[in-house]
């Protein structure tokens, strides 16, 4: 007994690891995961760190080392012709002409106008839009998904479908063979029987080979090998909503933003700037004018500096500005309104197909009955195998018309939910 628990464990197991199923969502995950531009949002995040980074080092202390040599024609001099001669034997130098100065200087930002802040933010912003940018061209990956997985799902159902009229046939078969072998029958008959069976396992051979490429692409953009044991869960049916979240209306708003943030540098770079300094150095002359020998020297106080160029255009910048957020809001009320006439379609193609699944179940109900009728008819010999076969082919249409408005549906109600962007 323990053995035989034993062998039933590993062989659960083995099924288990040779089916695999997937979910729509899973796929959706697994694609954004595996999707080469999400390495993008990574290089935009770190881009946006040092960009900020740097920004930030603006409040750090500057430091700059100058230098010059020069050679003049002409320096200070002070005559004394003409004095008293209590003046007599005084004299006051005069400065070489050779004159140099190697000083360095320390500057601090006490007060920028507001600029270092918004060069972060601008830095931030521009960030934003890009990975939203990155946003919106993933979100597309889903109308892909949904068209490859929902393919595969209804060659799946297909694939059902199929499997059961080649088991109804097979029936047929080995009561028409019975008949042949007894005597009461053609062997024509069970020939067609066949021949009908053969197609169908043709239509198999077909339908596996569409889905095996349906799950090569899928695999593609999952990056996982899928095979036959590949189960596809059916997704439950979605309740629609015709509220719009996208993520090009994020886009939109971002661009508005760092719209705003440049506006509110072009107002700090039109502040005054004030600022802290300690200059350094050793020249020739020193502050001492009348010293004729190189000296040390350092000055320090408080710089202020204030540019009113900027003014002149400050106006016309602005109103370039708001032109740029006014376009965007156009681009904005073009996207949401072409957004709900593709809503205002794919409802209505919905509210078609519910129609269709409608009358399909009353279809399949008829063609089973005038099925089940010639199955009676072919066996008491009043109709040949060939209406038979006529009449199991229109049932299977049905049936197949059904799968497919059952799929469509399912998939029309996946993507109006990802127009939306619900």
């Amino acid at each position: 007994m323990k053995n035989i628990i034993l062998i039933g464990a590993v062989l659960i197991s083995v099924f288990a690891e040779g089916q695999k199923s997937l979910t729509l969502d899973t796929c959706y995950t697994r694609a954004r995961q595996q999707y080469p531009l999400i390495k993008q949002k990574g290089l935009i995040e770190k881009t946006k760190d040092f960009n900020v980074s740097n920004a930030a080092k603006g409040y750090l202390p500057q430091v700059n080392f100058n230098g010059q040599a020069t050679y003049q024609s002409a320096v200070t001099a002070i005559s004394l012709t003409g004095l008293p001669p209590a003046f007599k034997g005084l004299s006051f130098p005069t400065p070489s002409k050779d004159q140099f100065n190697l000083h360095g200087e320390i500057d601090q930002t006490i007060y920028d106008g507001g600029m270092i802040k918004q060069q972060k933010q601008s830095s931030i912003a521009g960030a934003d839009i890009q990975e939203q940018n990155i946003e919106v061209q993933l979100y597309a990956l889903k109308d892909r998904i949904n068209q490859i997985f929902f393919g595969a799902l209804l060659i799946a159902e297909q694939l059902k479908q199929n499997a059961l009229l080649q088991k109804d046939l097979q029936s047929n078969i080995d009561n028409m063979q019975a008949g042949v072998n007894s005597g009461t029958a053609l062997s024509s008959n069970l020939d067609q029987l066949q021949a009908e069976l053969l197609q169908q396992q043709q239509n198999e051979i077909e339908l596996r080979s569409s889905r095996k490429a349906y799950l090569d692409m899928l695999g593609l953009f999952i990056n996982q090998s899928l095979d036959d044991n590949t189960e596809l869960q059916t997704p439950v049916n979605k309740i629609v909503s015709d509220s719009i979240h996208r993520p090009e209306l994020s886009f939109y708003d971002f661009q508005k933003k760092s719209d705003d943030i440049q506006e509110k540098i072009l107002t700090s770079s039109n502040r005054p700037k004030f600022l802290y300094f300690f200059q350094g150095g050793y020249a020739l002359p020193g502050l001492n004018g009348f010293d004729v020998n190189p000296a040390w020297y350092y000055i320090t106080g408080f710089r202020l500096s204030w540019s009113l160029g900027g003014l002149y255009t400050l106006k016309n910048q602005k109103q370039l500005l708001d032109i740029d957020k006014q376009s965007i809001d156009v681009q904005k009320d073009d996207f949401i309104f072409n957004t709900h006439i593709a809503l205002k379609q794919q409802s209505a193609e919905m509210i078609k197909l519910q129609q269709l699944i409608s009358t399909d179940k009353e279809i399949i109900d008829k063609r089973t009955s005038v099925k089940n009728a010639a199955k009676a008819q072919v066996d008491n010999g009043v109709i040949t195998v060939h209406e038979y076969i006529n009449q199991l082919d229109a049932e299977d249409q049905a049936k197949q018309s059904l799968l497919l408005h059952q799929v469509q549906l399912l998939m029309d109600e996946y993507n109006y939910q990802n127009t939306s962007g619900n």
